[in-house]
């Protein structure tokens, strides 16, 4: 153990101690990869794609069909994967493989994986390239949005080989020599698809194949075409002299061969590889470089711009533009080509907290796509999706949907039908769908303002929290479009509905019966039940609409800073966890990182810290922010303390970085906690600037002084969105010492419902 420790972080620290020659050069696919079933430090995979691409591409190491798609501490590939996969968890659609091999012909993947090393391979987000030592041959890969060139460099030989793998549970491939060329199609999913699903691909070779032959579930066949419960091919290739390079390019459709054959033709053409990745390096700047932080350590820009291209990625692309160049997408509702954009692989539990925010905030016009890829999912499938991958699926909890649509329509998007979303909100809102869309408990929870414990309804305390707060969201939208109050109002009323499980005796939100009685066994240390993947000390902080009214529900400043001060240093007790059945990865993530019950590895708790601005103590989510980025994200390779889902915890890292949060989203503000660089400018899509400076920033210098908003004094405790998006310039005056006099007055507390006429 201490050995693989030890070459992790040695491997690691040579990665990143090169000098940047560019933004790109910052970021690290690798980080979060050393991640398992039993403990998560991010749960990733190196992901080479383009921002918000239709694919990716990884090398896997893990079997097909695994989640844990590629291991750090792994030490064979077995092929490389294109991938539609937003985590472990929901796995994966549409896949298949490709691999070179030289010696014998072979096909399973226990045949054909090939030792590799770390230090023969490169990550970068458009440019992957390792070793395969088994074969000597070297693969590259570089990726445009729905397509891909690769590059093989083999020894010298005469049994050179490319494996095609389509997967099993149902594929086809059909070689087409006198075209150098191979389609085919996977049918491959985790649920959530119609019987016709299926990606379609195509991959066109630069050489005459010498040798061919197609897979049949088991065996090798003479045919040129197969279908097959597990179809593959094989190429070969003789007389390649060493250093022989054989090229492919690949591209897919969920559509069709012909829209898979568009797609090569308009975003490969005649490119080279090199052509190819530049171009993609080039994208890659320009979204990572919206952003320039400066003045601090090596390991924290790598830390920042790693977590920055984790958030451009997911929900994935899924529209392609046809040969009259309209936006048209496979449903995985109605099974057919549908006109419009759709989106897919995003799970709003985990991300309407950070990364939908900062994408209304930096990147509007991608976002703006997204809103009108939900209004395709309300119209082909009946209801908004709260986890897509790539149709509906049945985890998690919630209805937050309605955040999304809230925040990006509160934050100055426009150019789509809001007015379909507001339905689509309200229907979600009052009705319980197949696959958790809508609301689970519905009718317990409009008529008594929760969910009860002993109705069959598990997770209810999160439910009844997360609704009040969605409903808050459908208010604030419902208002912002001018609906009147004869509409609004329930949902305004609704919002305070998280007052009906506040149990006065403990401080904390508790399970309650339907005829109304808190139920008797209780312990705020045990997660599950009546909780999401956390316990009461964990959920009870979710009342994002209202920390005012949270806080006088616990007694005002004093107690509800008192409470706050608990989480971090009570122990990592469980309780008892018999509602899981065993200790599952995130109650181990909490445990070990040595932050009492503050369990930043999941998501409910994150925005915690923040909350001491609404209480007078701003200072003490200075200090605890900082203690959070510098001890548990790390640009290596075990770099998050839990899941990094599609984003969310790498939004909650770059917000915080930049020195605010979005602890309130569908509202305009964001609430101050301290950056961590000297320098940071934010260019935003309006062609406006945003500085935020602190020239004597430093770790021991993490407290904040002063803020002055292009050269005016602010005590408030909060930034406002639009005043943001004019640009200009904020400077942070940081010491050592807190300054325990500003943001000290209620009106410089953020927003609170309670707060409101």
């Amino acid at each position: 153990m201490k050995k693989t420790f030890i070459a992790v972080i040695c491997t690691s620290l040579l990665a990143i101690t090169t000098t940047a020659q560019s933004l790109v050069d910052y970021v690290n696919p690798l980080m979060g990869t050393m991640s398992k079933f039993e403990l998560s430090n991010g749960n990733t995979y190196p992901a080479i794609g383009l921002p918000w691409g239709m694919n990716l591409w990884t090398p896997q190491t893990g079997k097909m069909g695994d989640g844990w798609v590629y291991k750090y501490t792994d030490d064979k590939i077995v092929g490389f994967k294109q991938t539609h996969q937003p985590s472990p968890w929901m796995n994966d659609y549409g896949y298949f493989a490709i691999m070179p091999i030289t010696g014998s012909r072979k096909f399973k993947e226990q045949d054909r994986a090939s030792w590799f090393s770390h230090k023969a391979e490169i990550a970068k987000p458009h440019y992957y390239k390792v070793y395969l030592a088994d074969y000597d041959v070297t693969t590259e890969i570089t990726p445009t949005e729905r397509a891909a060139r690769f590059r093989f460099t083999f020894p010298k030989t005469d049994s050179a080989f490319v494996i095609i793998d389509a997967i099993d549970r149902g594929s086809y491939v059909k070689i087409i020599p006198s075209e150098n060329k191979i389609i085919g199609y996977s049918t491959r999913n985790s649920g959530s698809v119609p019987e016709n699903f299926k990606n379609f691909f195509v991959i066109q070779f630069d050489r005459k194949f010498d040798y061919k032959a197609t897979w049949d579930e088991d065996h090798f066949t003479d045919s040129d075409e197969i279908s097959s419960k597990h179809a593959g091919a094989i190429i070969g290739f003789k007389g390649l002299k060493r250093g022989d390079v054989v090229n492919a390019k690949v591209a897919s459709s969920f559509i069709s061969f012909e829209q898979a054959e568009l797609n090569l033709k308009r975003e490969i053409a005649s490119m080279g590889f090199e052509e190819v990745k530049n171009k993609g390096q080039r994208i890659w700047e320009d979204i990572l470089g919206r952003i320039r932080v400066s003045g601090g350590s090596e390991e924290q820009l790598h830390t920042f711009y790693s977590c920055l291209y984790r958030m451009v990625f997911f929900p994935l692309r899924m529209y392609e533009k046809d040969a009259t160049g309209n936006i048209v997408h496979y449903s995985p509702y109605t099974g057919k080509v549908e006109p419009g954009y759709k989106f897919a692989g995003t799970g709003f539990w985990d991300t309407f907290r950070a990364l939908y925010p900062f994408l209304h905030f930096v990147y509007p016009s991608i976002a703006t796509e997204m809103q009108k890829g939900l209004i395709s999912d309300y119209k082909e499938g009946g209801w908004l999706p709260e986890w897509s991958s790539p149709g509906y699926r049945g985890v998690m909890i919630g209805n937050n949907s309605a955040s999304v649509v809230a925040d990006a329509y509160l934050k100055g998007l426009r150019g789509y039908d809001i007015e379909t979303l507001w339905e689509a909100l309200k229907h979600g809102a009052n009705n319980e769908g197949p696959h958790a869309t809508g609301r689970r408990g519905v009718e317990y929870y409009n008529r008594l303002g929760y969910v009860p414990n002993d109705v069959k309804i598990n997770e209810n305390v999160a439910r009844t929290l997360e609704y009040a707060y969605d409903d808050y969201a459908i208010y604030a939208l419902g208002k912002a479009l001018g609906k009147p109050d004869s509409e609004i109002q329930i949902y305004k009323e609704r919002a305070m509905n998280y007052k009906k499980l506040f149990d006065p005796e403990t401080l904390l939100m508790r399970p309650k019966n339907e005829d109304g009685s808190f139920t008797k066994s209780f312990n705020p240390y045990s997660w599950g039940g009546a909780y999401t993947e956390g316990n009461s000390w964990h959920y009870s902080w979710s009342v994002f609409q209202d920390i005012e009214g949270l806080k006088q529900l616990m007694g005002g400043d004093k107690m509800f800073v008192q409470m706050l001060d608990s989480v971090f240093i009570m122990p990592p007790d469980f309780g008892d966890n018999s509602y899981y059945r065993s200790i599952i990865h995130e109650m181990r993530e909490m445990q070990i990182m040595g932050m009492g019950q503050y369990a930043h590895g999941n998501q409910p708790i994150q925005h915690m810290v923040y909350l001491y601005n609404y209480a007078g103590q701003p200072w003490k989510t200075q200090y605890w922010v900082r203690e959070v980025m510098n001890r548990l994200y790390t640009p290596y390779a075990d770099g998050y303390c839990g899941d990094e889902d599609n984003g969310q915890t790498s939004a909650w890292y770059v917000f915080s970085a930049l020195g605010f949060y979005s602890v309130t989203p569908a509202s305009t503000q964001y609430v101050i906690g301290v950056p961590l660089f000297k320098k940071a400018e934010i260019t935003f899509e309006n062609g406006k600037k945003l500085q935020i400076v602190a020239p004597n920033n430093s770790p021991e210098n993490r407290y904040v002084q002063s803020i002055t908003i292009n050269g005016k004094i602010s005590t408030k405790n909060y930034f406002e969105h639009f005043e943001l998006q004019k640009g200009g310039t904020i400077e942070f005056k940081l010491g050592a010492q807190p300054n325990k006099q500003r943001g000290t007055k209620k009106s410089d507390f953020p927003f609170s419902m309670s707060l409101q006429p």
